[in-house]
């Protein structure tokens, strides 16, 4: 039997021992599954975004080996809680990223070469937040989950159909921010989503130095707020969790926490040797659960994939990442007067000094 939304057991402040799923990793339905499996249409979407999406990711990885990015964070691996959770959400809601969450800005819309603005070392944020709702990637940890909470609970007040979707790693579970961000979601109900992408590893420092807790799901308990766990390596499974912690969010149910168990398969980032903290085997055997390969195997079974519509995902998958490197491969014309700009409304006489100072020294 499959049920349209969690039940009462789910919605308690405590999550369930083991993750929940709905595709084993062999990408065969799970017997007796407590959620209800997404539409073969809303499947179709995740496997073809995926696909995109990690394609755009080994383009921007290979750009930043060729120097056109300054960093990048590779979410190669997460493709299912990166795209899972981005299609659960609603076009009136927003989304509030980190650092590693390039492939769910792509997925919801912002233009690549916008979402890759920050980490190319640019000033400013690259895409407007108010066009697609999707708050700036975050790169000290937590911020970001005050700064969706603060949203939701304004558009709560306003009256307004709005849900905030918030992603975290595990490591930002650590900062007081998400503290300070759960209690008051719990305290003022706040329509938002917690999804913390719990890759193993807070850069090197592995779970076991990190909580003591069965899951950092447990941690909504102490704020009143239901949590769930949730295989982030199953698609289906994200999505059918998010989309429902998106439809009680709307309907005044409050907030939920939800930990997906994923892996980073590449380093922290191009300047992380993750040889140093992790070993081969250990890689492997999360490869052997690769999000992408589990929902091919689901659709092929099914009857919904064949080799032409594999084919024109990947050519699709392909294109993308073309325009990628023909807009990443673009040099860019910087005017370093630019740093001093929208600073402030009205220069200050110490920054109007600096600017005539740094003018006189490039003429």
């Amino acid at each position: 039997m499959v049920r349209t939304s969690l039940p009462a057991r789910e919605r308690s402040l405590l999550p369930t021992d083991e993750p929940l799923s709905l595709l084993t990793k062999t990408g065969e339905p799970v017997a007796d599954p407590v959620l209800e499996m997404p539409g073969d249409d809303v499947l179709l979407e995740l496997h073809r975004k995926m696909v995109v999406g990690r394609r755009f990711d080994t383009q921007a990885t290979a750009l930043t080996r060729q120097g056109r990015l300054a960093v990048y964070p590779s979410s190669r691996g997460q493709e299912a809680c990166e795209v899972g959770a981005v299609l659960a959400l609603r076009e009136q809601d927003w989304l509030f990223p980190t650092y590693r969450d390039s492939v769910a800005l792509v997925t919801r819309g912002v233009p690549a070469g916008e979402t890759l603005t920050l980490l190319q070392g640019g000033w400013h944020l690259g895409y407007d937040p108010y066009e697609h709702r999707v708050g700036p990637q975050c790169t000290p940890l937590a911020t970001n989950t005050l700064h969706a909470v603060g949203l939701a609970q304004a558009a709560s007040l306003k009256g307004e159909d709005t849900v905030a979707l918030v992603l975290v790693g595990d490591g930002a579970t650590s900062e007081g921010d998400t503290h300070e961000a759960l209690n008051f979601a719990g305290v003022w109900k706040a329509p938002v989503v917690f999804l913390v992408q719990n890759n193993g590893y807070a850069i090197s420092v592995p779970m076991s130095k990190q909580n003591a807790a069965p899951s950092l799901a447990h941690k909504g308990v102490g704020y009143g707020v239901p949590s769930v766990l949730v295989d982030g390596n199953d698609p289906a499974a994200v999505y059918a969790v998010v989309r429902d912690a998106v439809r009680t969010a709307a309907e005044g149910g409050g907030p939920t926490l939800v930990e997906a168990l994923t892996y980073r398969v590449e380093a922290h980032t191009n300047a992380d040797d993750a040889t140093r903290y992790r070993d081969a085997d250990e890689v492997a055997a999360w490869l052997d659960r690769d999000p992408v390969d589990r929902i091919e195997s689901h659709l092929a079974a099914k009857g919904l994939l064949d080799d032409a519509r594999r084919a024109a995902v990947a050519q699709e998958a392909e294109a993308f990442a073309a325009s990628v490197r023909e807009v990443m491969n673009t040099d860019v014309e910087v005017d370093p007067a630019e740093l001093f700009a929208h600073v402030y409304a009205q220069p200050t006489s110490h920054l109007q000094e600096q600017a005539a100072m740094l003018a006189e020294e490039l003429a």
